[in-house]
C-alpha cells in the first residue's frame, strides 16, 4: 500500500466488508473503509514485549471530520512514539473519555474564567462562539485541538463558512459575515479559552499559540471637508422628509463629541451633566469614561423631551434603548455618496479634525475616551499638513528678512 495521501483517499471505494488500507510510510498508520463509505484513520501498536504482546488498534477520527491526513498522520505519530515509550495509549484514551469537549469548555469558561472583563466583552465573547467556535469546534476535545486544526478554523472563520443571517429578537437581524478581521480576533478569543483549559489543567500546552494569524488592519476612513458638508445635507434634508429623529441626532452627537454608537444609543440622563458640560459614562470599552461635551452637542440633547425612561433614547417599542441607528445611516450615508464610509468612521473623522486643527495626541486621547494614548498614534501623520503650513509660513517670514524686506 502506498503512502496514504488526500487523493488515494479520496479514490477509495467501499467494498462488502471493511476494508484496512496502512501507509507505507508510518508504520502502523491506516484508514478504514466500511461498506457504507464511511472512512476513518487508525493507528495499530504493541504493547509489551514479547509473544504475549498486545496489539491494539485504536481510532484516530473520521476522515474530513474534522481530521485531515495530515492531522491523523501527527495524532498516529504521538499514540506511536507513546507505546515505544513503554506507556499504552488506551490509558490516555481513558482519561480522554473524561476530556471536555470546546463546547462545553467554552460554557465553563463564561462561568468561570471571565471574571475580569466587562459585560459587553463578555457579550461580545458570547457571539463569536455561538456564531463561529462551537459551529466548528464544538464536537471536538479538548486535548484533540492541535494548531492544524486552529490553522483550519482560522481559514473557515475567514472563508465565510460560519456566514449566515439569524434574527436577533423580535425585530433585530444579526448578518454574519466572517471575514479574516472577525476569524483573527476570533482566534484570539479561543486562544484565551485554551489558556483557561491549560490552567484548569485539561492540557499542558495551548495549541493555539504559534498559529499564523491575518493581519487586523485597523480601518481608518475620515470624512474630508466637502463630504462632510455632504453628511449635513444629507442630514438636513433626512430630517425634513421625516426620517426617524432619535437617528438623526445620534448621528449629530457621534460627529460632535466622537463618541462610539453604543456610547450614544445607550447614553442616559443620569450621565448627561449639561450644567458643567461633560457626559459621565459608566460602561464604555475602557470601563468609567469622562468625555467633554461642547455647546453644540449640549444644544441638541437640550432639544431632547424627556421621556420616563432614563434612556435618552428609548427604544421604539419596550424597553430598553434605541437600536436603529445603522438602518438610518445606510439611506444617510446613501444619499451623501458615501457608501465606503461606515458609522464608526465618523468616531475617526473626529479625531482627524481634532489633530489636523494642532490639538495634541494626549488632548485628543482624552477627548476619545482612549485609555491609552498610544491608541491615539494612528493620527499621528495628520499633524503634517498642518505642519508644514506653519513650517511654510516661517520659512516665507525668514526669507522676505534675508532679501531684505521691510520689518
Amino acid at each position: 500500500m502506498p503512502r496514504l495521501t488526500k487523493s488515494l483517499i479520496d479514490r477509495l471505494k467501499p467494498a462488502d466488508k471493511d476494508l484496512f488500507h496502512f501507509c507505507s510510510e508510518l508504520r502502523g498508520f491506516g484508514l478504514k473503509v466500511t461498506p457504507k463509505g464511511s472512512k476513518t484513520f487508525i493507528v495499530t501498536y504493541r504493547v509489551g514485549r514479547g509473544r504475549n504482546a498486545q496489539k491494539p488498534r485504536e481510532m484516530i477520527g473520521r476522515y474530513g471530520s474534522p481530521w485531515t491526513v495530515d492531522q491523523a498522520r501527527d495524532e498516529a505519530k504521538r499514540i506511536l512514539a507513546l507505546a515505544a515509550r513503554g506507556e499504552d495509549p488506551r490509558e490516555q484514551r481513558r482519561k480522554s473519555a473524561r476530556m471536555p469537549t470546546i463546547a462545553e469548555l467554552c460554557d465553563l469558561y463564561l462561568d468561570q474564567g471571565v471574571s475580569t472583563k466587562k459585560p459587553s466583552t463578555i457579550a461580545t465573547d458570547v457571539g463569536r462562539i455561538l456564531r463561529h467556535i462551537k459551529p466548528l469546534l464544538g464536537h471536538v476535545r479538548v486535548d484533540q485541538l492541535t494548531r492544524g486544526i486552529a490553522q483550519q478554523f482560522l481559514n473557515d472563520v475567514a472563508s465565510g463558512k460560519t456566514a449566515k443571517v439569524e434574527k436577533t429578537g423580535k425585530f433585530g437581524v444579526a448578518r454574519i459575515t466572517g471575514g479574516k478581521g472577525t476569524a483573527t480576533r476570533t482566534l484570539g478569543l479561543l486562544g484565551g479559552i485554551m489558556s483557561f483549559a491549560v490552567d484548569q489543567g485539561y492540557i499542558e500546552t495551548n495549541p493555539v499559540t504559534g498559529v499564523k494569524r491575518f493581519k487586523d488592519k485597523a480601518k481608518e476612513r475620515y470624512l474630508t471637508e466637502n463630504e462632510t458638508r455632504r453628511l449635513g445635507k444629507a442630514l438636513t434634508n433626512a430630517e425634513t422628509d421625516g426620517m426617524n429623529r432619535k437617528g438623526m441626532q445620534i448621528i449629530r452627537l457621534l460627529m460632535l463629541t466622537g463618541c462610539r454608537r453604543g456610547e450614544i444609543e445607550k447614553l442616559k440622563w443620569s450621565e448627561v451633566d449639561l450644567d458643567r458640560g461633560w457626559l459621565r459614562l459608566s460602561d464604555t470599552k475602557e470601563g468609567e469614561s469622562l468625555r467633554p461635551l461642547s455647546n453644540a452637542a449640549a444644544g441638541i440633547l437640550e432639544q431632547i423631551e424627556r421621556a420616563t425612561s432614563d434612556h435618552v433614547f428609548p427604544a421604539e417599542r419596550g424597553s430598553g434603548h434605541y437600536v436603529g441607528t445603522p438602518k438610518i445611516w445606510r439611506q444617510v450615508r446613501a444619499a451623501a455618496d458615501l457608501a465606503d464610509v461606515r458609522i464608526h468612521d465618523l468616531r475617526h473623522t473626529v479625531a482627524s479634525f481634532a489633530v489636523s486643527s494642532g490639538s495634541s495626541l494626549p488632548m485628543v486621547a482624552k477627548m476619545l475616551g482612549h485609555k491609552d494614548s498610544a491608541t491615539t498614534k494612528r493620527y499621528a501623520h495628520l499633524h503634517d499638513d498642518p505642519l508644514k503650513g506653519f513650517a511654510d509660513q516661517t520659512a516665507r517670514n525668514i526669507e522676505r528678512l534675508l532679501g531684505g524686506g521691510d520689518d
